[in-house]
């Protein structure tokens, strides 16, 4: 069978915009130039945002060429995606299963928590970003964070786990919960829309 005609069952990574790559390169320079400052990412994006706005299409060009070739590969590489059997029976019975409204809510893991509390601040910074380049700012924020800023979240996420699995031992005994979730799962829909928003855009 020839090299081309093989097909791979791993996911594309997500393409990247001009603007993703403007800031990608902005905070690599920023790096090289101060190792040793601890960047604000808020003020940084806030500047990265305002002298996007100020650039001539000119200065824009190079980085909307980057573009292009990413999406060129993104395309090429989802042309030769075949998604293995397992993922497909995952997909369609997710879409296809009917959630019970009285079923508990699922606990989010720390990282899901976290993403809900930053996601407005990033988007608010990066009004150019797509929801995917949002995704990836969220997660290098996550894995650059303090060990005690990981630690609030992860008390969040056991908290939630635990109001969890009471309220799954009621649901199994009654058929419902009887106590509203708490604030932090009352998000949970709004970051699941945010992820099927995410994953319609990476299949288009």
């Amino acid at each position: 069978m020839p090299k081309g005609n093989t097909k791979s069952d791993t996911k594309p990574r997500g393409r990247m915009t001009a603007y993703a790559y403007f800031v990608q390169i902005c905070r690599e320079e920023h790096k090289k130039k101060h190792p040793e400052e601890n960047v604000v990412f808020a003020e940084f994006s806030k500047k990265c945002a305002e002298r996007w706005k100020t650039m001539s299409d000119k200065e824009k060009k190079r980085f909307h060429e980057m573009a292009d070739v990413d999406k060129k590969r993104y395309e090429a590489e989802m042309k030769d995606y075949t998604p293995s059997e397992n993922e497909k029976g995952k997909r369609g019975k997710k879409r296809k299963q009917m959630k019970d409204p009285n079923a508990p809510k699922r606990p989010l893991p720390a990282f899901f928590i976290f993403s809900n509390d930053e996601r407005s601040k990033v988007k608010q910074a990066n009004p150019c970003y797509t929801a995917g380049d949002t995704s990836k700012e969220l997660g290098r924020m996550w894995s650059e964070a303090d060990p005690a800023v990981k630690s609030k979240y992860q008390e969040l996420a056991d908290e939630d786990k635990a109001r969890y699995d009471r309220e799954m031992i009621e649901y199994k005994k009654t058929g419902k919960v009887s106590q509203p979730p708490p604030e932090v799962v009352k998000s949970h829909p709004v970051l699941n829309n945010e992820e099927e928003d995410e994953e319609e855009e990476e299949d288009q």
